[in-house]
């Protein structure tokens, strides 16, 4: 299979996936709001964050709903998908250039 067709099927399956985001979920105890408090009994109740970092590398937490926690996961998975497939298109893209040089 020629580089071109490689190229192409990957920016099909990239445009696949529209859902991602960087980052990682964290827990924290929704009384006090520590990370590792020790009121974090089955009676507290739990608070789920995304945190990232933005463009100015500065910590971000974004909260997140209980009910939106699978879908968040699944965003973040789809990143890690993203960033593999978006290296997969770096080496094809270079094996197209190098079949283009060499005509």
């Amino acid at each position: 299979m020629n580089a071109v067709k490689k190229r192409n099927e990957l920016l099909i399956k990239l445009a696949q996936v529209p859902e991602f985001v960087r980052g990682s979920i964290t827990s924290v105890c929704s009384t006090c709001n520590r990370a590792r408090c020790i009121c974090s009994k089955k009676s507290s109740l739990m608070a789920y964050r995304l945190t990232y970092k933005d463009s100015r590398q500065k910590t971000v937490s974004v909260y997140v709903k209980k009910d939106q926690l699978l879908r968040m996961r699944k965003m973040i998975a789809n990143y890690a998908r993203l960033r593999k497939l978006i290296e997969k298109l770096v080496e094809v893209n270079i094996e197209v250039f190098k079949e283009a040089t060499r005509r």
